[in-house]
């Protein structure tokens, strides 16, 4: 035991440690869960932002204006 003085832990020591363990406990994150084929006819609610212009021209067709975005999108896909 006297062959090497005791020092006290410092500020990086102890630093040093929380992050190996954080990161240990952090590094083992769950995979995503497979993502599903798409379901013909089901939609997915997301949000989207056009050009004021572009989404005023939709609307001038009264309802249904989501569903003409819809099939231009489509078009524009090559779908």
């Amino acid at each position: 035991m006297a062959d090497q003085p005791r020092r006290p832990r410092t500020l990086g020591d102890a630093r040093t440690e929380a992050e190996a363990a954080f990161k240990k406990v952090t590094a083992k994150v769950a995979a995503p869960p497979p993502k599903q084929n798409a379901v013909p006819g089901v939609k997915e609610q997301i949000t989207l932002r056009i050009d004021q212009d572009v989404l005023e021209f939709f609307q001038e067709g009264g309802p249904g204006w989501q569903d003409r975005i819809n099939e231009a999108l489509r078009k524009a896909a090559g779908k």
